[in-house]
């Protein structure tokens, strides 16, 4: 039995020294090792996906390139998803999550978050013609991603037009393109997310599909950080601001979103910037 007391403690001793070991040593980790690992989507046009060249490419991408080069060490991409950007900080299987994900109070409690890199807001996407506002899609089937706040925003927004089966007709899916399928089937009467994944997608069928609608949220993106390590995320934020302070964020950004190209999407925010 004392042998069995001994082991026990043994064991609560080195889980406590683990943790003590992971908390807030993000930062000296990745400037000893030269590597960060970033999670960045691969379903997600035209912040991170995978071109006709199998190409790992993306506004999201870029600027997690940046970042690492701003840090001066190079970035480990790893794939994540709706399900898996915020698991995957809190397991320490990535140092930063840069997924076009909504900085929310909820999910402040799991993860830190950095200072807003991306301002964008949630629409619809509809076949062209097939509907002009939300009240036209009241009482048919509506896709959107599996966990996300999109879900929630829709689910409510339904019922706000009057929609009583709005549960119901919210259909989930795990990934963007599951959720643009079931559009294209015809499972659902329209697709509602952040707006520029919507804009990303109707561009690889121009002229068949339109985002319609009010915004019907703000969706500020933020960097997802381990909790309680803020070298870590005083390094990133500062990394932020340099790019868009020298100019270079806004050049990645007519990169992707500018007017020129298939995703144009104006600059609707600036980023925090301290002195």
């Amino acid at each position: 039995m004392r042998l069995a007391k001994i082991l026990s403690l043994a064991c609560l001793l080195v889980l406590a020294a683990a943790s003590l070991a992971l908390a807030g040593a993000t930062y000296d980790r990745v400037m000893k090792d030269k590597v960060v690992r970033i999670g960045l989507m691969t379903d997600s046009i035209p912040a991170g996906f995978y071109n006709e060249k199998k190409e790992w490419v993306g506004f999201d991408v870029d600027i997690a390139e940046e970042v690492g080069k701003r840090l001066g060490v190079k970035v480990e991409r790893v794939a994540v998803n709706n399900k898996t950007r915020i698991a995957f900080v809190q397991e320490g299987r990535i140092d930063l999550s840069v997924a076009n994900m909504t900085h929310k109070r909820e999910r402040d409690k799991s993860i830190d978050f950095s200072i807003t890199y991306f301002f964008d807001g949630q629409k619809v996407m509809v076949k062209k013609g097939s509907a002009k506002t939300w009240k036209d899609l009241v009482g048919k089937k509506v896709a959107t991603m599996q966990g996300t706040t999109s879900e929630i925003n829709l689910r409510n927004q339904l019922k706000k037009e009057g929609d009583k089966n709005a549960d119901q007709n919210v259909i989930s899916f795990q990934k963007e393109s599951e959720c643009f399928q079931a559009l294209q089937m015809g499972r659902a009467a329209g697709w509602s997310t952040d707006s520029t994944i919507l804009i990303g997608y109707a561009a690889q069928d121009p002229g068949k599909w339109e985002v319609i609608g009010d915004f019907i949220s703000d969706e500020p993106y933020g960097m997802g950080l381990p909790q309680d390590d803020s070298a870590w995320r005083d390094a990133v934020n500062f990394a932020l601001q340099d790019i868009w302070n020298d100019g270079t964020y806004m050049k990645i950004y007519n990169k992707w979103y500018g007017p020129d190209t298939p995703y144009a999407f104006p600059m609707s925010g600036k980023i925090e910037t301290w002195p």
